[in-house]
């Protein structure tokens, strides 16, 4: 083999991986461990895994980018992670923040039954929303806004009066347990929408004597 075809072959990226890996192929397991945490965790609060896949492959793509061109593979990784990470910054979904006005709420059972309901549903099925601090950093950004958006539209206990959508399924998913989410807790996010047995029948009480949230 020639120099120029040594240096040809050298400077071929995917040669590169595939030596690093037969080389090194803790390296190679370690990074997909670590893209399997990444996905099995952007499942559990609620993001979609294709928009962590997604990411990840940016970072992949940006890693071997910066790798051929003149650095080690872990530092290629480490600045095509934050590379990545700062350019999802500038996409603009996620951060409007909006709470359009408040046209009417159900004429809640008692006051108690409001409280519940804030606690566990508005954060995602209101006009109310407090966002936090992450909703402003993409990509978790992303998962607020597109949590907000699916769950206005499902049911907006602050436009009931005008447009009640599934107002009426509020005690069934509740029942079920699939209201409020399981990775809307998660990690000890929202610890207030973690409801006791207790609070959970206290609620689903104060919706069966609430006009409209009830099937019945």
């Amino acid at each position: 083999m020639t120099d120029t075809s040594k240096r040809a072959e050298s400077d071929n990226p995917l040669r590169r991986v595939s030596h690093a890996v037969r080389s090194h192929p803790w390296v190679a397991v370690v990074l997909l461990a670590v893209a399997a945490a990444a996905l099995v965790f952007s499942a559990l609060i609620g993001l979609p895994v294709v928009v962590t896949a997604g990411l990840l492959t940016m970072v992949g793509v940006g890693a071997l980018v910066i790798w051929a061109s003149w650095t080690r593979w872990l530092v290629a990784v480490a600045l095509s992670g934050v590379a990545t990470f700062a350019l999802i910054q500038l996409v603009p979904y996620g951060r409007a923040h909006s709470n359009p006005p408040v046209t009417g709420e159900p004429e809640w059972a008692d006051a108690r039954t409001r409280e519940l309901m804030v606690n566990a549903c508005f954060s995602c099925h209101s006009n109310e929303v407090d966002y936090p601090p992450y909703a402003s950093v993409a990509p978790f950004s992303w998962g607020v806004q597109r949590h907000v958006e699916e769950g206005r539209e499902a049911v907006n206990y602050s436009e009931f009066v005008t447009d009640p959508g599934e107002a009426d399924e509020s005690i069934e998913v509740i029942e079920d347990g699939e209201m409020p989410p399981a990775y809307f807790t998660r990690f000890g996010l929202h610890p207030e929408a973690n409801l006791s047995d207790a609070e959970v029948a206290e609620l689903i009480d104060g919706l069966r004597r609430t006009p409209g949230l009830n099937e019945d």
